[in-house]
C-alpha cells in the first residue's frame, strides 16, 4: 500500500511528524518553506502532527537530507491507516499489511510504537509493541532492537491507527519519535551532559578527536565532565562554583571569572563550548569576542536559548553574528534534550 496519492495538484505524501513539546508550529513552518502548502492535523498539541506534503516520498527524503530541519525532530511515512471503530479488525488489518509487505520478507526490522493518552489500547506502549510482535511472529524478517535494515513505525490515536515502513535515516532519527534516551549515571553532575551526548550521536561531532577545550559558563560542570571523560584538557570559565569532584582532575583548569574578563592565548583551543542561560544575543556577542582563542579549523558548540515568540528570526540573527565572525554553521538543531533552545555546531575558517 503506497502512502502517495495523485491529486489535481500533483503527488502528495503523508507523514507523522514530531517536534519538541510546543515547537510543532515551527516544524510545520519549516515544511511549508520547503514544500509550499502543507496540510496538517495536530495529533498531540504542540508536539505531533500529521502532514500532507505536495511531493513524492523520495523527494521529501532527499530535500530533508539536503536541508536538515531545525525543529522537525522525527517523521515517518504513512503507508497504512485504519479506523479504530473495531479494534480487533484494525489490528488484524495491521498484521496482514506487515506480513505481506514485500520489504519485510528478509533482513531485519525494528518496531517503534507510540500511542496517544486517549487511545483505546489500555496497556503500556511496551505491551502494545509485544501485542504487535505476537501478531506478526511469522514474518520472515527478524526483529532486532538496534541497527535494523528497516523501521516499522506504528502510531495509535483515539480514532485511527497509522503505520509505515522506512529506513531509519529517512526518519531523521533512529530513535522512536526522535526521543533520544540516555541512562543517568551515578554521580552525574547534571542532565546538561545529555545535550553533548546527543550532539555527539545525532550531529556526528567527534569530541574525542579534540585536545584542548574551553567551556564558557561551565558551572556546575556537566559539559566539562563530558569533555574530560572524552580525554580532553578543559579550561572551565565561570565565577560560580564547579563540582568539587571535577576540581581534582589534573586535566581541568578552572578560571573563576566572568567570561568577559578573561584573556586567552590566540589559537589556544581547538574546541569551544557554551551552554549559558543568557540572552541569546548577549551569549553570541560574548562568544564571538572570544573566538580569537579558537584556532582555524576549530569547532564551537553552543546552545541558543529561544526566549521569545519568533525563534526563526532570532536564529537567523544569531547565526549571522557567528557567520560574520568567520564561523561556518554545520548544523542548527533542536535536539531532544534541548527543550526551549537549539544547538549550533560550527567550525572556524
Amino acid at each position: 500500500m503506497s502512502n502517495q496519492e495523485q491529486t489535481a495538484e500533483g503527488i502528495t505524501t503523508r507523514f507523522i511528524c514530531t517536534a519538541n513539546h510546543g515547537f510543532a508550529p515551527y516544524a510545520q513552518e519549516e515544511l511549508r518553506r520547503m514544500f509550499g502548502t502543507v496540510k496538517s492535523t495536530m495529533l498531540v498539541s504542540g508536539e505531533v502532527f500529521l502532514a500532507t506534503l505536495s511531493a513524492p516520498q523520495g523527494e521529501v527524503t532527499e530535500l530533508l537530507y539536503q536541508t536538515p530541519p531545525i525543529f522537525l525532530r522525527h517523521l515517518f511515512p504513512i503507508h497504512f491507516e485504519v479506523g479504530m471503530d473495531d479494534q480487533d479488525h484494525a489490528y488484524d488489518q495491521l498484521f496482514r499489511f506487515l506480513l505481506n509487505h514485500s520489504a519485510l520478507q528478509e533482513g531485519t526490522f525494528s518496531l517503534q510504537v507510540r500511542k496517544t493518552e486517549r487511545s483505546h489500547y489500555e496497556g503500556t506502549s511496551g505491551a502494545f509493541k509485544q501485542h504487535i510482535l505476537q501478531g506478526i511472529e511469522l514474518l520472515p524478517a527478524q526483529h532486532v532492537v538496534q541497527d535494523a535494515d528497516l523501521i516499522v513505525s506504528v502510531y495509535l490515536t483515539e480514532e485511527r491507527l497509522y503505520a509505515g515502513v522506512s529506513c531509519a535515516a529517512d526518519n531523521l532519527s533512529d530513535w522512536n519519535g526522535g526521543a533520544v534516551r540516555f541512562q543517568k549515571e551515578e554521580g552525574q553532575i547534571s542532565r546538561a551532559k545529555f545535550k553533548l551526548l546527543e550532539a555527539e550521536k545525532t550531529l556526528g561531532i567527534p569530541f574525542s578527536s579534540f585536545h584542548h577545550a574551553v567551556d564558557i559558563g561551565a558551572a556546575p560542570g556537566g559539559w566539562t565532565s563530558f569533555l574530560l571523560e572524552r580525554g580532553l584538557k578543559v579550561t572551565a570559565v565561570d565565577p560560580a562554583k564547579m563540582n568539587p569532584v571535577l576540581l581534582k582532575n589534573p586535566n581541568l583548569k578552572y578560571v573563576s571569572k566572568n567570561a568577559g574578563d578573561v584573556k586567552f592565548k590566540e589559537n589556544e583551543f581547538d574546541l569551544l563550548v557554551c551552554d549559558m542561560s543568557w540572552s541569546p544575543k548577549l551569549m553570541a556577542r560574548l562568544v564571538t569576542d572570544l573566538l580569537y582563542s579558537l584556532r582555524p579549523g576549530g569547532t564551537a558548540v553552543v546552545t541558543v536559548k529561544l526566549m521569545h515568540k519568533k525563534p526563526m528570526a532570532l536564529i537567523k540573527e544569531v547565526t549571522q553574528m557567528f557567520e560574520d565572525s568567520r564561523m561556518q554553521i554545520q548544523r542548527a538543531k533542536q535536539l531532544f534534550h534541548n527543550r526551549d533552545e537549539i544547538t549550533l555546531y560550527m567550525i572556524k575558517y
